[in-house]
This record gives C-alpha cells, structure tokens and sequence, in this order.
C-alpha cells in the first residue's frame, strides 16, 4: 500500500504523513524535505529555488524521478508530496487543506526562519504562483489542490493533528475491507 499526501506549505503534510506511516508501520518520504536539501545546498531560500525551477526543470525532474522511482520500485511507505498522486498513481491519494492564516502560523511556529506573518504570507502565495506555473507548464496541472485528484479531502483549520491522522486511518482502513 501507498499513501500519497498531499497539501500547501503549513497544511500538516508532513507531519500527519510522519504519524501516519508510524502508525501503520511503514516507511516514511518527504520531498519536501529533498526541495529543503537543495535549497540549502544551493545556499538559496526555497522561494528562491521556486524561482529557479521556473526556469529550470532540473529540480522538478530530481524530484519526479525520485518520487515516480519510489512507486514502481517501493512498497508500503508513505510519502508528503505536493504532486505525489500525479507521480504514484497506483496510491491512495490525500489532501490537506487549510487557510493561509492558519498555514502560516503553522509554519511560525515550526521556527522554520520566519518571524513576520504578513511577510510570510507573501511568501507563500509567490511561493505557490511559482510551483502553479510549473505544474501547468511542465504537467499540465492547473490546480493540484483540486479534489478530483484525490479520494479523501481533509479540512486540517479546526482539527488537531491526531484527528487529521484518526480520519485518514479510519478512511484507509474503511478502504482494505473494501478491496479485501
């Protein structure tokens, strides 16, 4: 089984994908954590590499390969990723939603660096017109938080971590005795 999760910055992606594959006992990726590496490696802000990959398909094509490897050659792991249901179709496919407001003082509070809301909200919408433009450049995804690529849609504002992590469970569990 794969679970792929999928999100905007500060829905809680990447820490229900951690709970989730923990608790089902399975391996966990984050290509997020990878976008973090190379921006770190680059010496550049993520926003920054945004803006590179928009001119430059090699990040997004590290990316790819990685998470399209991941599908063909891995079993039971879960993985954060904002184009994983695109990139492992034979999962089951999942998306965070939450509010601007409450992304960003999610990310305010993981100390990821910022320290300024307003500012930060900026950043994510250019964050977010950058990884749109690529996705409908390069794979003709207009809008990858669109519930039709998904088969469950969780609304992360007013539920605390373990409750996001219950439904998905429950929803994946409701889903073996289906196809069992």
């Amino acid at each position: 089984m794969i679970i792929t999760i999928s999100g905007k910055a500060g829905s809680g992606k990447s820490t229900v994908a951690k709970l989730v594959a923990k608790k089902l006992k399975m391996k966990h990726f984050s290509t997020g954590d990878f976008m973090r590496e190379i921006a770190k490696e680059k010496g550049i802000t993520l926003l920054k590499l945004s803006k590179f990959a928009e001119k430059d398909e090699e990040v997004d094509k590290l990316l790819d390969k990685r998470q399209t490897e991941f599908g063909k050659k891995e079993d039971n792991f879960v993985i954060d990723s904002r184009l994983g249901f695109h990139f492992i179709p034979k999962s089951i496919k999942i998306f965070l939603k939450a509010s601007l407001d409450v992304r960003a003082q999610r990310i305010l509070k993981d100390k990821r660096g910022y320290n300024d809301v307003e500012k930060l909200k900026q950043e994510i919408i250019e964050r977010e017109n950058s990884e749109n433009k690529r996705y409908s450049d390069y794979y003709q995804i207009l809008d990858y938080s669109d519930s039709i690529y998904y088969h469950l849609v969780v609304d992360t504002d007013n539920l605390d971590i373990n409750d996001v992590v219950d439904e998905i469970l429950n929803f994946v569990e409701s889903g073996r005795k289906l196809y069992k």
